[in-house]
């Protein structure tokens, strides 16, 4: 299970089933799988339709063992786009092989080729091998930052606020 063995190709059209599955996947691993309302339907409209996001996996003897879904979103400060992962995974048996390294790596070169100033991502304040790992990467935490969110019932209210 050599790093160099590892391939990476956009996702297509067809492999929707595959990105649930993994999506799946790692919110079961982060203790959230009943959060997944996910579809087939939807992703494939969010991700091919509207082209809202998109996915990388990574491959090992043409079997993914891990993906990456990001999208771009935009820096004032910078003045340019950079790019947001929303989910990285590595199925457990490929973990500890440089495979997630690998995965931003691609993601940095991803970066880098199209002009964005940055990568950004969250990671669960629990989640300590996935924070060890980022740090030794070379990546800061956001300190001075909290996250906020506005979702269902909440947004639809908000939205409808006269």
């Amino acid at each position: 299970m050599a790093v160099n063995e590892l391939t990476f190709r956009f996702a297509e059209r067809n492999d929707v089933p595959l990105i649930l599955k993994f999506i799946r996947e790692l919110a079961e691993y982060e203790k959230m799988l009943d959060e997944v309302v996910a579809t087939e339907a939807l992703l494939e409209e969010w991700i091919f339709d509207k082209n809202k996001a998109e996915v990388i996996f990574a491959e090992h003897g043409g079997k993914a063992v891990g993906l990456a879904l990001f999208f771009h979103n935009f820096s004032t400060f910078l003045g340019r786009s950079g790019i947001y992962l929303e989910d990285l995974y590595v199925q457990p048996e490929y973990r500890g092989h440089g495979y997630g390294k690998a995965i931003l790596k691609k993601l940095a070169q991803i970066a880098v080729e199209r002009g964005c100033g940055r990568l950004k991502w969250w990671c669960l304040d629990w989640n300590q091998p996935s924070i060890d790992f980022y740090l030794s990467l070379g990546a800061e935490a956001m300190k001075d930052w909290t996250v906020y969110r506005i979702a269902g019932d909440t947004l639809i209210q908000l939205a409808d606020a006269q």
